[in-house]
């Protein structure tokens, strides 16, 4: 059996950025720790920084319970009034935000300043998406993730329209629904931004082509992990025995179909640990 891991798989540049972060304060202990909503979607390394003393604020309206410490901007970024708010509650701030979610930032405040309407590209729930919807009008923004949404999309008469997206928006996905944004005549001035980040393209581009020559792909990364839900997306088109897993623990064997494969592939979400897609690769070498 021939097994390939993906060159891409594991930890990004702005996710790795954050975690190393929140682990260096938390053993300096100097003063309480937290992130700004869970530093990165994976479940295994969230227990392991609650053990280490990290705690998460998943909303402003908690600060005023909290003992005074330092607070970790994660990787997704925050909006402008998260920024506000944690300094007047006393919060010392450590920015962890990845540099190519701060460049949007930076782009739908200077067009939304300029009075462009602001598309974003991308899951509205997403803590990313959020963020990014703080930095400009809120009466003049929308969020499209589906067709159907770009569809019904109507810009306000007369206005220009900004259109960016989500880091770890699917890049195929991303053009299909620019291309139905566009094909809407009444928008007199259109400026079209790919702000999908490089290394979101190159992993999801690496993962097609492993997926479409591996009889078995394993897809690794937390439930609530965007990116990796993409991934997997994306793997299943290429190859129907498609897993998404979060650990080795959820492999069974018996769920999955042994009986010609030749060649497994391997990939992983930008947030998921080094020790975790090690354990798997072990797990296959051994069990499968």
């Amino acid at each position: 059996m021939n097994l390939t891991l993906a060159r891409n798989a594991g930890f990004c540049f702005g996710v790795r950025q954050a975690v190393n972060k929140v682990y260096e304060l938390a053993d300096i202990k100097k003063r309480p720790v937290y992130t700004y909503g869970p530093v990165i979607h994976n479940e295994e390394v969230i227990r392991d920084l609650e053990e280490r003393g990290v705690g998460v604020i998943q909303s402003p309206d908690e600060l005023d319970r909290l003992k005074k410490g330092t607070v970790v901007i994660r990787s997704h970024g925050v909006s402008r009034e998260v920024y506000r708010r944690l300094s007047q509650a006393g919060f010392e701030i450590e920015d962890a935000t990845c540099p190519f979610v701060l460049k949007i930032h930076e782009i739908v405040r200077e067009f939304s300043a300029d009075g462009y309407e602001i598309v974003i590209i991308g899951n509205k729930n997403h803590p990313e998406v959020e963020g990014i919807m703080g930095w400009c009008d809120p009466e003049h923004t929308t969020v499209i993730c589906e067709q159907e949404e770009a569809g019904k999309y109507t810009p306000e008469q007369g206005k220009m329209v900004c259109v960016v997206s989500q880091t770890t928006f699917n890049y195929k996905k991303f053009q299909d629904l620019v291309e139905i944004i566009r094909k809407k005549g009444y928008i007199n001035n259109i400026r079209v931004l790919n702000t999908i980040c490089n290394a979101t393209e190159e992993r999801q581009n690496e993962a097609a082509q492993l997926a479409r020559v591996s009889d078995l792909m394993l897809v690794i990364g937390g439930k609530s992990s965007s990116n990796t839900q993409k991934l997997y997306e994306i793997c299943k088109e290429e190859c129907a025995n498609t897993y998404y897993i979060q650990t080795a623990a959820d492999l069974n064997p018996d769920l999955i179909q042994t009986g010609c494969i030749d060649n497994v592939g391997i990939t992983a979400g930008a947030s998921t640990p080094k020790n975790i897609i090690e354990e798997v690769q072990k797990y296959v070498r051994t069990k499968l």
